[in-house]
């Protein structure tokens, strides 16, 4: 069952599981995916959460102690997280160890209502990685227009930091060009550059989901042949900006100046992350965000079930991006030709993703506030 995780991981591809919750560590899951599915990060969001918690399962001794104190249910909400965030990351703090730092791994996002604000955003994160209290956290900033100088604040306070919600490769270069500012104002504080990580997460399956929409609403036999097209090539031209910061593994693509002087300094490069790699249409294979997004130095985030189903029946044919990028060009330029503005795409995945984990969270913090009423003790 195993066969096809453990090729994707020698390809260079650290899988991660896209999902958390207290049954999970509990039970053994988490480690038994760890130990047996080549597992070796975890990745949350507003949306994972809520899933969880609404579910129940393990939570109820934790909120009746809250209840009994009559936290808030904003700390109530963070008291609950970040303790699932903290055990995962002990589970996970073998593979951290023998992989110096670089997987091992357990992601959890500052409030979704502060994507638009910078400072309150630093601020949430440096709260996030004091409660957690782990080295092997990632603290997930959205990059957006506010969260840019937010992660470059963060860095340079030597905080780990996944940023997320990213689906335009201008923004991507953003990102980039954030991370290595973070890490000059490491650097200009005498911080240890080798212990500061990041990665960066693109978002994959909803660029296909918005154009397709677009391209089914022309029905024209050229737009329909471009469905399926848009999610891959998007990723693989950001493999390219990727490179053309940080250097190619073969070296046939040298590194930016400005990297080269902060790899001498002992820094990592900022690894990208598939995200959104489930596959939404039933149409299309439902491991062609993995099969299809193969390169080196890459990490790909997996709901359950496409883990489960990489396992099962997914071909990994070595490098599936390299090599492709005159084709996902053309293939992005077809798409505009056609009358979808790319630039209108991108923003409105953005715009759509922020509101999505917000009204995750507002609806978690409903239920949460619920169960602290109905758990509280009585007057007297």
């Amino acid at each position: 069952m195993t066969d096809a995780l453990k090729r994707l991981s020698d390809e260079g591809v650290a899988i991660w599981l896209d999902d958390l919750s207290r049954k999970r560590i509990t039970s053994g899951n988490l480690a038994e995916l760890i130990d047996q599915q080549h597992v070796v990060g975890v990745t949350t969001n507003p949306s994972i959460f809520q899933k969880a918690i609404s579910s129940g399962d393990g939570y109820e001794p934790q909120v009746s102690d809250l209840a009994t104190r009559r936290v808030t249910v904003e700390e109530a909400l963070r008291m609950i997280t970040t303790a699932d965030v903290r055990d995962a990351a002990d589970v996970l703090r073998p593979v951290f160890d023998a992989t110096g730092g670089q997987d091992g791994r357990v992601s959890i996002e500052v409030d979704p209502r502060l994507a638009h604000n910078t400072a309150a955003t630093v601020a949430e994160a440096k709260q996030l990685a004091w409660l957690v209290d782990r080295p092997n956290t990632f603290i997930k900033i959205p990059a957006t227009r506010a969260g840019l100088p937010a992660i470059t604040e963060v860095i340079g306070l030597g905080i780990s930091v996944n940023v997320t919600l990213i689906f335009s490769l201008e923004r991507y270069r953003e990102v980039m060009a954030a991370y290595l500012a973070g890490l000059e104002k490491a650097k200009a504080a005498g911080l240890d550059l080798s212990k500061i990580r990041s990665v960066a997460s693109f978002f994959v399956s909803r660029v296909d989901t918005e154009i397709d929409k677009r391209l089914d609403a022309l029905g024209t036999d050229e737009a329909k042949q471009l469905r399926g097209k848009a999610a891959l090539a998007n990723a693989r031209l950001a493999y390219q900006a990727y490179e053309e910061v940080f250097g190619s593994a073969d070296k046939s693509t040298p590194p930016s100046e400005r990297w080269a002087a902060l790899d001498k300094a002992q820094a990592n490069a900022q690894r990208p992350l598939w995200a959104s790699t489930g596959v939404k249409d039933p149409a299309y294979s439902d491991t062609m965000y993995v099969d299809q997004l193969v390169a080196p130095g890459t990490v790909n985030t997996m709901p359950e079930a496409t883990l489960e189903a990489t396992a099962d029946h997914g071909r990994i044919t070595g490098d599936t991006v390299r090599g492709t990028y005159d084709q996902a060009r053309a293939e992005l330029d077809a798409v505009e030709k056609l009358g979808i503005s790319y630039d209108d795409v991108v923003q409105v995945l953005e715009d759509e993703g922020v509101e999505k984990f917000e009204a995750s969270w507002n609806d978690l913090l409903k239920s949460t506030e619920a169960e602290l009423q109905r758990l509280a003790p009585s007057e007297g």
